[in-house]
């Protein structure tokens, strides 16, 4: 997967100058387009169109400075319908404008070519199951939230903590299966896996109950498999890394891939330490074919 991944860098960087079809990458690497942009937004830290975007406007800078051909045929070639465009792009990246850069040779901001390589760290082993579970629904309260990769997100303690206690043990109740006990839902609302884009969360239960209260929010997931993977550590610092490890080692070393759906976490404070905790981290995956 791995030199999969590096395989699709190099067509990006040989096609800077056209048109990118997110379906040629996901052919390269063996994927659906869905999952070639999640795993690439997860391990690069930013979407694929904000990269492929920052690589153009990189190159078009180098040739800015450059001096030929004209800025307007610059535009062009990386795909700008206009010079006005061109010129907002570039000094979105670059904090100055085109023709300033090119009167007074400025420095330019530069997004490197990513390559992707398999880091092992530590002695730990990571531990997972597959499970295959049957269509469920997630029940509870919904709130959509800022996406925020280290620490306590606030905008989640708070929704938390807006929810009334009687409440809470209503949702309780509707606990059916695993996993079991009040867990939170994440569900995403773009490709993008940049810090700020939007998530639903639900904090709430797992259960096949039919009849739901109308005053609670309810996600319906289909039959499918899990991919579920468990560790103990400081919270919230190692479901963090966990999460990360997940989509940095697991997946491009495993024959899985994304597929859409809840990501689903389940954390009790740990026996011997209550710094600690104990987390069970459920992501939706299917099976490759090769």
């Amino acid at each position: 997967m791995l030199d999969r991944l590096n395989q699709a860098m190099e067509h990006i960087e040989g096609h800077l100058d056209e048109h990118i079809e997110v379906s040629a990458l996901a052919r390269i690497t063996v994927t659906s387009e869905y999952h070639f942009r999640r795993l690439f937004s997860s391990l690069a830290g930013m979407p694929l169109s904000e990269y492929i975007r920052r690589r153009r406007l990189t190159v078009a800078g180098a040739a800015v400075l450059a001096g030929e051909p004209t800025l307007l045929d610059i535009a062009i070639r990386y795909g700008y319908t206009s010079g006005e465009a061109f010129a907002r792009a570039f000094r979105a990246v670059h904090g100055v404008g085109p023709g300033e850069a090119r009167r007074t040779g400025a420095a330019l901001n530069s997004q490197p070519r990513l390559s992707f390589r398999l880091t092992v760290e530590g002695n730990s082993t990571m531990r997972y199951r597959i499970v295959e579970k049957e269509a469920f629904r997630v029940v509870g309260k919904k709130a959509r939230v800022p996406l925020i990769y280290q620490g306590i997100n606030p905008h989640i303690a708070e929704h938390i903590q807006s929810i009334a206690p009687e409440t809470m043990l209503r949702i309780a109740g509707f606990s059916q299966g695993e996993p079991e006990g009040v867990v939170s839902a994440t569900v995403r609302l773009s490709d993008g896996f940049e810090e700020g884009s939007e998530l639903d969360y639900y904090h709430a239960v797992v259960t096949t109950a039919a009849e739901l209260p109308e005053d609670l929010d309810v996600l319906d997931c289909p039959a499918g498999t899990w991919a579920v993977f468990e560790n103990t550590g400081p919270f919230p610092q190692a479901l963090q890394q966990m999460w990360g490890d997940v989509a940095a080692q697991w997946i491009p070393s495993n024959p899985y891939q994304y597929r859409p759906g809840p990501e689903i976490l389940r954390t009790r404070p740990s026996q011997d330490d209550p710094a600690w905790s104990e987390a069970q981290l459920w992501i939706p995956v299917t099976r490759t074919t090769v």
